[in-house]
């Protein structure tokens, strides 16, 4: 341990003088253009963010509350990462009409499909605000402190003057020293325009999934439609294509490594600025439990997938959402190892604390406080997972909910309507035999797994994993909660309104089924013996690290800090990169379509290739696509700082021009969301190059081309 310290030493200042070259996600108000231009940009902050006139961000939107999309014609023509519309793919597809499998490509505008509930949202001001949000605030402690901050931003939005379209959210910044007001505008008439087979825009699926090298083709498009006013409007066939602000150029031309690159996006959660004990409970206990859990589920869906093609179908989306972050917190516990992330950050404690000795008493005081919190947040891990995964269980917790609002009488009828639309959609991709296997596998793991006092009494007969299958088969076919089991004269699955027809009824029958006791059993103890513990630490943690966090921007004064992310617009940038993570192991920045058919497995699940893109392959059929090497690149990397919510995002070069797709990282830099690394950190984006190919050589789609400003 000694040495590991010694090295991080040696190590740290470089790598925290690279870190502000290239990690950080950045409010695009308050951008590093200095150091931008240095790196090789070559325009300005105010053409990426400007409220006066168009700019980058009116290209930019987020997609469907979780993803990041942007405008590449004047015709409202939105592209966002294949994995983004998987659901939209999904829900146009059937057995007979397997868009997944084959793709989708409209022929004109005619035949662009419509996806209710799918909505996009521009950006369209953003305001620090703190000093109006904190007003009042500074003798104040929880809870009151919390309802004094809710207080004054209820009051800030209703003072703002919006259109009925708009809305303003107000977000914490650097856990609740800064505030910020964003202004949003959302449309809600979005049509899938086209995507390739999932052999294209999953190639390589969850084997290659967070690893480079990639060549997966992972974009999918859609048009924003608009009332003919130009502004948002509900679904009609009298809507118009919606008329961009400002769209993205689409560059084609070949790109080099440190080349300047920037990514424009809405990523989802960092934490930056954790405390080195932080960082070693998530890397020594909270991932690995997640890790577990996860794993269990996958190789329980994987086994009836391969053999079953309408299971295939139903739970396609639903095992890409579980693996994803399984994967990433396997990569994330290695890439923390080897980052020394722990060692670094006692370090740079250490420094703060020679510039503050009150640091010091901040940071015994984390320490202490993650110890006692240990036991309780590993069964947290534990608990969330298995309910979450076990989707009976899931099933289970809605309606537990469901008579809980109905005991208090808060159930009305929109309430209501919003259950039975939630249920109804989640049982049409439900299978109550898998999930009974996948239940019965989760509970033998979560009896071996937590400590005795978080267990429910008797829970212990859960232990072996092929005595529960029957067992909780057996739950599940006397079940109204699965759907196989009558009440009210119907099935929750077959007829939702007869079976919610009478209410008393109903309810009487759920407390009496077995699976809903079973989740009460798990819900109540959890409720009973750690929830509380957990929560009340987790809040005094909170206070902490806002101190903490105040103290690290006041002592630290070398360091440009920026916030970590929240789902708010950020930039972050980087240079056109490959890497080296492992001894002897060197990869490239790019890839190339050769690498497909190194890869390609005929008839595989995730390997196999479409004939017509092996065609264009064997022919050489690359039109203006191809690079220098003579090959269609797919794929590159660079270090640009990402995370989720990052997928979507616009690769812009230095021009402000589209290069790429975000839509992934490499493996070995996956811990970047708790401790960014150049050596290892590196996103992954589709070229424009293969994207453009796709449409117009294999999927015969020119028209779309013919849309874009195309930079060659």
């Amino acid at each position: 341990m000694t040495k590991k310290i010694l090295l991080s030493v040696f190590l740290l200042p470089a790598a925290m003088a690279f870190a502000q070259q290239y990690g950080g996600m950045w409010i695009p108000t308050e951008l590093n253009e200095k150091e931008m231009k240095d790196l090789g940009m070559k325009i300005s902050a105010k053409d990426i963010f400007n409220t006066q006139k168009p700019s980058i961000k009116d290209a930019v939107v987020q997609f469907n509350g979780g993803c990041t999309a942007e405008i590449i014609s004047p015709k409202g023509l939105l592209l966002t990462n294949h994995h983004c519309g998987y659901g939209q793919i999904q829900a146009h597809s059937t057995v007979q009409n397997d868009l997944l499998s084959n793709g989708f490509w409209a022929k004109n505008p005619d035949g662009e499909l419509p996806n209710p509930g799918v909505k996009v949202d521009f950006i369209v001001d953003i305001k620090e605000v703190t000093d109006k949000i904190l007003e009042g605030t500074d003798n104040l402690v929880e809870p009151e402190l919390t309802k004094k901050v809710n207080k004054n931003i209820e009051v800030y939005k209703n003072s703002q003057k919006i259109e009925s379209y708009q809305s303003i959210i107000v977000k914490s910044m650097y856990y609740g020293n800064k505030y910020y007001a964003f202004t949003t505008e959302t449309y809600k008439d979005i049509r899938l325009v086209g995507a390739p087979p999932q052999s294209i825009g999953k190639f390589g699926s969850d084997t290659d999934n967070w690893v480079w090298p990639r060549h997966t083709g992972d974009f999918s498009m859609f048009r924003i439609y608009a009332g003919k006013d130009n502004k948002p409007a509900e679904y009609s066939k009298d809507n118009v294509p919606y008329v961009p602000k400002h769209y993205l150029p689409v560059s084609i031309k070949d790109k080099a490594e440190n080349d300047f690159t920037f990514v424009f996006g809405f990523p989802g959660k960092t934490t930056e600025y954790l405390p080195a004990v932080a960082v070693e409970k998530i890397m020594t206990d909270i991932d690995p439990a997640r890790i577990a859990v996860r794993e269990v589920a996958l190789k329980t869906l994987d086994e009836k997938m391969r053999t079953d093609s309408e299971t295939r179908i139903k739970y396609a989306s639903k095992y890409a959402s579980v693996a994803n972050y399984w994967k990433k917190w396997i990569g994330e516990v290695e890439g923390l190892k080897k980052s020394n992330a722990v060692e670094k950050k006692v370090m740079y404690e250490g420094s703060l604390v020679a510039k503050n000795h009150e640091i010091k008493a901040t940071l015994d005081q984390l320490n202490k406080l993650y110890n006692d919190q240990a036991p309780y947040a590993l069964n947290n891990a534990y608990y969330t997972e298995v309910v979450r995964n076990a989707e009976t269980l899931k099933l289970a917790g809605d309606y537990y909910d469901y008579i809980a609002s109905v005991e208090a009488g808060k159930m009305d009828e929109k309430e209501l309507t919003k259950l039975k639309t939630k249920v109804t959609s989640f049982y049409k991709d439900y299978s109550a035999e898998l999930d009974a296997k996948v239940t019965a596998k989760l509970l033998a793991l979560y009896a071996n797994k937590t400590a005795p006092q978080f267990l429910p009494a008797g829970f212990n007969k859960y232990k072996d994993e092929n005595q529960n299958i029957p067992v909780i088969e057996e739950m599940s076919k006397n079940s109204i909660i699965t759907g196989r089991e009558q009440v009210n004269g119907a099935t929750l699955t077959g007829d939702i309104e007869k079976a919610f027809s009478n209410q008393d009824k109903l309810i009487k029958t759920l407390k009496k089924d077995p699976i809903y006791q079973l989740y009460v059993s798990m819900k109540e103890t959890y409720m009973k013996n750690a929830d509380p513990q957990f929560t009340s630490l987790q809040g005094k943690i909170d206070d902490l690290q806002k101190k903490f966090m105040a103290q690290q921007m006041a002592a630290d004064k070398d360091r440009k800090f920026f916030p970590d992310a929240n789902s708010t617009l950020r930039v972050t940038y980087g240079k056109v990169k490959g890497s080296t993570p492992r001894d002897a192991v060197s990869y490239g920045y790019q890839t190339h379509l050769a690498g497909v058919m190194e890869k390609y497995i005929p008839g595989d699940y995730e390997f196999d290739v479409p004939k017509k893109l092996i065609d264009l392959y064997n022919k050489k059929d690359y039109s203006i696509y191809k690079d220098k090497t003579g090959d269609v690149p797919v794929g590159f990397t660079a270090t640009n700082h990402t995370t989720g919510g990052n997928s979507g995002s616009p690769a812009l070069d230095a021009n402000g021009n589209l290069v790429g797709l975000n839509f992934d990282r490499q493996w070995e830099g996956t811990m970047s969301d708790i401790n960014y690394d150049p050596r290892f950190s590196r996103n992954i984006m589709v070229d424009t190059k293969y994207i453009l190919f796709i449409i117009d050589k294999f999927a015969d789609s020119k028209w779309l081309i013919d849309e874009m400003k195309v930079i060659k």
